[in-house]
C-alpha cells in the first residue's frame, strides 16, 4: 500500500500528528519535499515533538524514515533536531533513517539571500520564513546547487562549492555581503560529519521496499494552497507539496499512489501573507486563535485564523485527488455558540461557489453562514455516538460540502485523541 498525507488548505493542518498515528500501519515513511520552513507537531506518549525536517514515524521504533530527493535540508538545522530527539531517547541510525544522495542542502548564503530579499520587499514580502527554501530551490533549477551525495566525495566538493561560491557572491556583494569559502567549508565539514553515514540511493531503497509489498506512507509538507503551481501563487512554497508529486520527490516516479488522506482543519489557519478570504478580525478572531494554540511551528508567528472555508477546501480536495479526510481540531470549536462557514465567495458582486486564482482571489469577499454550534468538551469522545448531535451535523456539513468522506476526527492533541468515523 502507498499512501500519501497530505494537506488540503494552507498548511498546519495537522498532518504531523496524522503521520504519527497511521504510521503504525506503514513500514516505511517518507517525506517528498520542502525544507525547515514548516513544523509538523506531534504529541504521544513519549512527549511533545515538533518536527521541521524529519519524517513523523521517526518517533516509531518500528519504521524507515526517508528523506526524498524532493526535499531541501539545511544540515545544520538537520544535526539540532537529531541530536533534540536522541536527547529525548528517541532512536536514530543508519537503519531507521534513510537521507537521499540527491536532496539538495540549503546553504548558509541561501538563507542571507532569503532574508535580504524579504527586507528589501518591506510591505510587499511574501511572508518568507527567511530560511533560504526559496533561493534553494531556486538554484536547483539553475544547475547551482550542492546535493547531500557530494558530501561523500571530498577530494571534488570543494571545488563545486568554490564555483558556485565565486557566482553567489556576485549577488551577494550588491547586498554589502559575501562569504569566503573557508567559512562554508567549515560549515560543511563541522555540520556533515554526523550525516554521513545515513545518506544513500533511496531510490534503491525504495524500489526494494515497493517489491517486497511494504506499506509506504508518503509525508507532505504545508497544503494544496501553498503548491508553487496551483496554489495562491506568489504566496506559495516553492515545491509541489501535492501528493502526485510524491513517487517523484520521494525518488519512485515509476510508482503509482494507492491511496491519498486529505487533512483539515474544523476551521481554517494560514502563516504568512497572501490572501486568505475567510479570515477573521479582532476578537473572534484572537478567541479562536487561543482556543487552537495556533502559532507557527515553525516560527511562533501567530497564525492567522478564520472560518472553514468551502471553496478553498473543496478545490484543495480535487487539487489532491484525497479519496478520505482527518478532520482536525473539532474539539477547539467546543467555546462557539454559533459556528462560522464561509459558504461562497463574491468578487466584483458575483457569488461564486469556485475558488478563484490570481487577481480575482485578492478581490474575494467571504460568504458566512452559521451553523449551531455543540457547547460541550468533546476531548474524550472515542467513538461517533460520543458525540453530541450538533457536532455530527458539523462533520456530515462539511463532508457533503467537500464532496469526500471523513474517516478521522481529531478530539485533541495526544495521539489517541480521534475518532474513526
Amino acid at each position: 500500500m502507498l499512501t500519501a498525507v497530505v494537506g488540503i488548505n494552507w498548511g498546519d493542518e495537522g498532518k504531523g500528528r496524522m503521520v504519527d498515528l497511521l504510521s503504525a500501519e506503514y513500514d516505511v515513511i517518507c517525506r517528498y519535499q520542502g525544507g525547515n520552513n514548516a513544523g509538523h507537531t506531534v504529541v504521544n506518549d513519549r512527549g511533545k515533538f515538533i518536527l521541521n525536517l524529519l519524517p513523523s514515524g521517526i518517533l516509531r521504533d518500528n519504521t524507515v524514515n526517508v528523506m526524498g530527493n524532493g526535499m531541501v535540508i539545511d544540515i545544520e538545522h538537520l544535526c539540532g533536531e537529531i541530536a533534540g530527539l536522541k536527547e529525548k531517547g528517541v532512536k536514530i541510525t543508519p537503519e531507521t533513517l534513510k537521507i537521499s544522495d540527491k536532496a539538495f542542502i540549503s546553504m548558509p548564503w541561501h538563507k542571507q539571500q532569503d532574508i535580504l530579499e524579504e527586507e528589501r520587499l518591506a510591505d510587499r514580502k511574501y511572508g518568507s520564513t527567511r530560511r533560504g527554501i526559496a533561493p534553494v530551490y531556486g538554484d536547483k533549477y539553475m544547475k547551482k546547487g550542492i546535493r547531500m551525495g557530494d558530501l561523500l566525495f571530498k577530494d571534488t566538493l570543494r571545488d563545486k562549492i568554490a564555483s558556485i561560491l565565486e557566482w553567489k557572491n556576485l549577488i551577494l556583494k550588491g547586498y554589502g555581503q559575501e562569504f569566503s569559502l573557508e567559512f562554508i567549508m567549515h560549515w560543511v565539514e563541522e555540520f556533515s560529519r554526523s550525516l554521513l553515514p545515513f545518506i544513500t540511493d533511496t531510490t534503491e531503497y525504495l524500489l526494494g521496499a515497493v517489491r517486497e509489498n511494504k506499506n509506504i506512507l508518503f509525508e507532505a509538507q504545508l497544503g494544496a494552497l501553498r503548491d508553487i503551481d496551483f496554489g495562491i501563487y506568489p504566496y506559495t512554497t516553492s515545491s509541489q507539496t501535492l501528493a502526485a508529486y510524491a513517487p517523484i520527490g520521494a525518488g519512485i516516479p515509476g510508482a503509482r499512489l494507492d491511496h491519498v488522506v486529505g487533512i483539515m482543519k474544523a476551521y481554517s489557519s494560514c502563516v504568512g501573507e497572501g490572501p486568505f478570504t475567510a479570515e477573521l478580525f479582532g476578537e473572534e478572531a484572537s478567541k479562536l486563535r487561543e482556543a487552537g494554540a495556533e502559532y507557527g511551528a515553525a516560527t511562533g508567528r501567530p497564525r492567522r485564523v478564520g472560518a472553514f472555508d468551502i471553496p478553498a477546501s473543496r478545490y484543495g480536495v480535487q487539487m489532491q485527488g484525497a479519496k478520505e479526510l482527518a478532520l482536525t481540531k473539532l474539539d477547539v470549536l467546543s467555546y462557539m455558540d454559533r459556528i462560522p462557514v464561509c459558504v461562497a465567495y463574491e468578487t466584483d458582486g458575483v457569488r461564486t461557489d469556485k475558488f478563484p486564482t490570481g487577481d480575482m482571489l485578492l478581490r474575494a469577499k467571504p460568504v458566512i453562514e452559521y451553523v449551531e454550534g455543540f457547547k460541550t468538551d468533546i476531548s474524550k469522545c472515542r467513538i461517533p455516538g460520543d458525540l453530541p448531535e450538533a457536532a455530527l451535523k458539523y462533520i456530515r456539513f462539511i463532508e457533503e460540502a467537500v464532496n469526500c468522506p471523513i474517516r478521522y476526527v481529531s478530539v485533541g492533541p495526544n495521539r489517541e485523541d480521534y475518532i474513526e468515523m
